[in-house]
C-alpha cells in the first residue's frame, strides 16, 4: 500500500522524468496547472490529505509515456533507468552518426539516463531548426525505438539517402513507397520511394 506522501513524490519524480516541473506535466497532460501543486495536497486549513484522481494520473503518465508499471517503481523509488545515446541534430557528420540500418555509430553521440524502456536500441535526437512546428520545436528531445515497427498513424523519424533526418506522420506504405504526413497540417504529404530512405523509426516519447 502506497501512501499518500509516496504517491505525490512519484508524481514529482514522474514531472522530473519528463524533464518539466509538476505544473508543466499538468499542463502537458491537458490539465489545470495548478493540478499537482503542493497547496493541491491538502486541504486549506491542512486537516484533510489530498489524493490525486485517477483520471489526472492516467493523463499524466500518458503524457509522459510511461505505464503505470513504471510509475509504481517511481512511487517506490525503484525506478529503472538506461543510458541512452543522445545527438543533436545539429551537431556532427550526419551521415557517418548512423550506421546502414539506422543505429548511433561514431563519436559525435554522447549519453543521458532515461527511463528504462526495454530495449538497447533507442536512441535520443534533440531537435533543431523549424521544420518540425508546431508539434516538436527547437531543443526538444525525441526518444526513437528502432526496434518498436511503426504503424500507419504513428509519428516516426525518417532518414533519407541524401541525409535528411525529419520528422513526420507515417501514411500509407507499398511495397514501392511510402506517404509522409507533415506534422505542421499546413505542410505538404510527401511521397517517398523506399529506395531513397535509409531509414524509419517511431518517435515513443517527446520532452516539450
Amino acid at each position: 500500500m502506497f501512501t499518500h506522501d509516496q504517491i505525490w513524490r512519484g508524481i514529482d519524480r514522474l514531472a522530473a522524468h519528463a524533464q518539466t516541473s509538476p505544473s508543466g506535466l499538468a499542463r502537458r497532460a491537458g490539465l489545470d496547472s495548478t493540478t499537482f501543486n503542493p497547496s493541491k495536497r491538502v486541504s486549506a486549513d491542512g486537516s484533510k490529505l489530498r489524493w490525486p484522481s485517477t483520471e489526472s494520473l492516467t493523463k499524466a503518465l500518458s503524457a509522459a509515456n510511461l505505464g503505470f508499471a513504471d510509475f509504481a517503481a517511481l512511487v517506490s523509488g525503484e525506478g529503472r533507468t538506461q543510458s541512452l545515446p543522445a545527438l543533436d541534430l545539429a551537431d556532427g557528420d550526419r551521415a557517418a552518426a548512423f550506421d546502414a540500418v539506422g543505429l548511433p555509430t561514431g563519436a559525435s553521440w554522447r549519453r543521458v539516463p532515461f527511463p528504462d524502456l526495454g530495449t538497447s536500441e533507442a536512441f535520443a535526437l534533440t531537435v533543431e531548426g523549424e521544420a518540425m512546428l508546431p508539434l516538436y520545436r527547437p531543443g526538444d528531445r525525441l526518444i526513437i525505438a528502432p526496434d518498436d515497427k511503426p504503424r500507419r498513424g504513428d509519428r516516426v523519424m525518417v532518414k533519407t539517402r541524401d541525409g535528411e533526418i525529419c520528422g513526420w506522420e507515417l501514411g500509407r506504405s507499398t511495397v514501392q513507397d511510402v506517404v509522409l504526413k507533415p506534422l505542421n497540417p499546413a505542410g505538404p504529404e510527401r511521397i517517398v520511394k523506399l529506395v531513397e530512405i535509409a531509414w524509419i523509426a517511431r518517435i515513443v516519447w517527446a520532452s516539450q
